[in-house]
């Protein structure tokens, strides 16, 4: 069984944990954000590129932004505004991480569970790109998310600063 870097370097992990360049770059493990739901980084840093892994509204506390849920826990609304903004804000946090922000982001790739969900995803995520200066983009409809109660994940290629 092999065992993680953490489990047996335990004492290297701080409120953001990295380690040295492996063959594929320098993984960046933030504690503050939620944890990924299987063996993969935030972001990896390789070439001075930032690749951020997938994204999605869920917290620190594994409860989600854009999420109204009744006394029993079951799904009231989704609402993809307060998601796509959730989502936006964490992958900015994630990039602070190498002293970069939204403004390095080169490329993203935006998976929506429905395509209804984009003229609203767009209002918002106007706010932060612009066409002249922000990243290209690649949006697509997927069946599902790894929780029902996701309606976007976002994965990003971004320049690290030198």
């Amino acid at each position: 069984m092999r065992k993680s870097y953490f489990s047996t370097h335990h004492h290297l992990k701080k409120s953001m944990s990295t380690t040295e360049n492996s063959k594929n770059g320098q993984p960046f493990i933030l504690d503050e954000r939620a944890k990924a739901l299987a063996n993969y980084p935030h972001m990896r840093k390789a070439n001075g590129f930032l690749f951020v892994s997938g994204i999605s509204s869920r917290r620190p506390d594994n409860t989600y932004e854009g999420v109204t849920l009744d006394k029993d826990g079951n799904i009231l609304s989704l609402d993809i505004k307060a998601q796509t903004k959730a989502v936006i804000e964490n992958i900015q946090t994630i990039l602070k991480a190498d002293g970069a922000d939204l403004c390095n982001i080169i490329d993203l790739t935006v998976f929506l569970v429905d395509m209804k969900d984009y003229q609203e995803f767009n209002q918002v995520y106007n706010n932060y790109f612009s066409a002249e200066t922000g990243p290209s983009r690649t949006t697509v409809a997927v069946h599902q998310l790894p929780n029902p109660k996701l309606l976007i994940e976002i994965k990003a290629v971004a320049l690290a600063n030198k």
